[in-house]
């Protein structure tokens, strides 16, 4: 038996628009939810299309010319704006029939790389219950015709299986909303025998073992403790009529174990170091979670990946920045302040789900609103772009 994808609408005209625009063949991605029962597909975009396509206005006519590292780093930058719960759950190819052979081998080139190169950015481990299969889109833009298939990322080997395709109205509109804010104080030791103080490399140690301290945190629901299989409605009091507003869970908080349990031997290593990096502030973080009976424990991990997902992109966007910037090869290691850059959020039309973005302090909004038409083909006004936290973070 396949997988079942519910597609939101919008997405099906959104492509039925693109059959009709496309050159031989048009490649992207599709942004949605796995859950034990079905997926979900809420956005479809396209592969932005490369400088030198712009100007010539051709694109290769063979699929075997499919720039799969242009592909697979605009995977890494949607799956930077996607909250918590959202992910890249698959590729599409809309291709002319003479192109219909090829489409579905490089589908299956495109699903592994974009999941290596996602995999490989990740500071959280996938459960083992964890869905693996990803969506392989065909469109003939000829015949309209759709095929979707999955492959489990998880098996190099593994081949295509059949899945059903489903549209439905207003798919997203009334998904559970979690928010919660968490305050950051991370110490980070340079060690004196790291080469060059590598910062990039100690940075993602230090937020390898915050990470886990996060993935061990209790999550207080509504102020409760939850059982992990109960049902995240339960007992919430249903609104008659109110379809349009998702329901929100403002109150989430975390609590970090402040020690290791008794169980645990605490071992105290001494090591000589030349400096320290220091992560502190308060963050914002979104998860969304399908309104069809959610668990608990899906709730709650959705949660968890996106306070990790969101420091983690903040000093991955600020390291690309200093490069930009100062070059790779700075040697100044005086006392230095960054500002990370700020949280915002932007709503998606039909739908309670918000995506997110980075802004450093001197960005304009007209730079926030030209990296949404780009990465994720969306169009946004200045007064919808919601800066979620206060500069100081």
């Amino acid at each position: 038996m396949g997988r079942t994808y519910f597609v939101e609408e919008a997405v099906g005209q959104y492509l039925s628009d693109l059959s009709t625009k496309l050159k031989p063949y048009v490649t992207g991605l599709l942004i949605g939810q796995c859950s034990p029962q079905r997926d979900y597909v809420i956005r479809a975009v396209r592969t932005p299309p490369k400088e030198e396509q712009k100007e010539d206005s051709i694109s290769p006519s063979k699929l075997a010319s499919v720039d799969e590292e242009w592909i697979t780093t605009h995977a890494s930058q949607v799956s930077r704006m996607l909250p918590g719960g959202l992910l890249v759950l698959g590729v599409f190819i809309i291709a002319t029939p003479e192109l219909s052979k090829e489409s579905q081998n490089a589908l299956r080139k495109l699903i592994f790389s974009v999941e290596k190169s996602l995999t490989k950015r990740r500071l959280w481990k996938p459960a083992e219950e964890e869905v693996s299969d990803r969506a392989a889109l065909q469109i003939c833009c000829a015949t309209k015709k759709v095929v979707c298939r999955t492959y489990d990322v998880q098996d190099p080997k593994s081949s295509a299986k059949p899945a059903d395709w489903k549209y439905q109205s207003a798919l997203s509109a009334s998904w559970l909303a979690l928010d919660c804010t968490v305050n950051v104080n991370i110490h980070i030791p340079l060690l004196a025998t790291s080469p060059n103080h590598d910062l990039e490399k100690n940075t993602k140690n230090g937020l390898n073992r915050w990470s886990k301290q996060i993935e061990d945190s209790v999550f207080l629901i509504n102020g409760q403790v939850k059982d992990g299989d109960t049902e995240l409605l339960e007992g919430q009091k249903k609104l008659r009529g109110n379809t349009q507003s998702s329901t929100q869970f403002s109150d989430v908080k975390v609590l970090t174990q402040l020690s290791q349990g008794s169980s645990h031997r605490s071992t105290a290593t001494v090591q000589i170091c030349s400096g320290s990096i220091n992560l502190r502030g308060a963050v914002k973080c979104k998860a969304y979670v399908h309104n069809n009976k959610p668990k608990v424990k899906e709730a709650i991990q959705a949660l968890k990946r996106d306070i990790i997902n969101t420091l983690s992109d903040r000093c991955e966007i600020l390291f690309e920045d200093l490069i930009i910037n100062e070059g790779p090869h700075k040697k100044n290691f005086e006392r230095e302040y960054h500002v990370l850059p700020q949280r915002l959020f932007v709503p998606v039309a039909g739908s309670s789900v918000m995506l997110s973005d980075y802004k450093f302090g001197d960005e304009a909004a007209g730079e926030i609103q030209e990296r949404f038409v780009e990465m994720l083909d969306q169009s946004v006004q200045a007064e919808d772009i919601h800066i979620a936290e206060e500069i100081n973070t």
